[in-house]
């Protein structure tokens, strides 16, 4: 049988999502918690990678298991077991052919930017704090460029391979209150540190470091020198996976 879990976490603590040696991870972490309750070594597929302080509200994953426990009462047992900054919200039984990558057909991100000039000492794992001012009209400006089919070469890091470099963005809404800027985005798939790239070139649009109006022009020029900054990890949230039918 194949269970799919919806888990979220604080990303602070952990060297991302995968699997390393010498270093604790989400997925590691989960493992352990699937194998005391199950006995089974099992291999757990996730949504996609995270990096180290990355946290996530709705992160899907999967894994075959011969275990008799009821899917509803997964999510109990694997919390007893788990460390406070991992939950997991549900568990259910999925379809065979269910793979929590591969099955995703859109993903939402949120970025949170604290721009105050004082940090606040509660949100200093949660948020970049930017305490220069930011003009947040003009990046909501600059984000219309993003949406649409491009070539996001020039806002992915280097070390990835992929068999294109075309992604679709749905939607990139900026809003603000007190100070914390909420960027989301949603789209069919994101390139290697896409989202923080996006986010550190929008701050520095709205600072006046970067015209805003140049936004279209640097998406097609495909250049990452010409794109900003890439923002810190842990304002970074994977706020949401879409599947088929669903």
């Amino acid at each position: 049988m194949k269970v799919r879990l919806t888990i979220s976490f604080d990303g602070t603590s952990y060297h991302g999502w995968q699997i390393q040696k010498n270093a604790v991870t989400v997925q590691e972490t989960l493992k352990n918690a699937v194998r005391k309750i199950t006995g089974e070594d099992a291999l757990i597929t996730g949504c996609g990678r995270t990096d180290s302080g990355v946290h996530a509200i709705n992160y899907v994953c999967s894994f075959d298991t011969s275990s008799r426990i009821p899917g509803e009462r997964f999510a109990a047992a694997l919390n007893a077991n788990l460390p406070g900054d991992i939950v997991c919200k549900s568990a259910e039984f999925a379809a065979d052919d269910f793979d929590a990558a591969r099955s995703a057909v859109k993903k939402t991100y949120i970025y949170r930017i604290l721009n105050t000039e004082t940090p606040d000492v509660f949100e200093r794992k949660y948020a970049w704090h930017y305490k220069y001012p930011l003009d947040v009209e003009k990046m909501r400006e600059a984000s219309k460029a993003f949406i649409g089919e491009h070539d996001f070469l020039g806002f992915a890091s280097s070390g990835f391979t992929v068999k294109t470099t075309v992604r679709t963005v749905y939607s990139l809404d900026i809003s603000e209150k007190n100070g914390l800027i909420t960027l989301e985005i949603t789209g069919n798939g994101f390139l290697y540190n896409m989202v923080r790239i996006i986010a550190g070139t929008l701050v520095m649009m709205g600072a006046e470091l970067i015209d805003y109006k140049s936004a279209a022009e640097i998406i097609a020029s495909r250049d990452r020198r010409r794109a900003g900054i890439t923002a810190p990890p842990h304002g970074l949230f994977l706020k949401e996976v879409y599947y088929r039918n669903e």
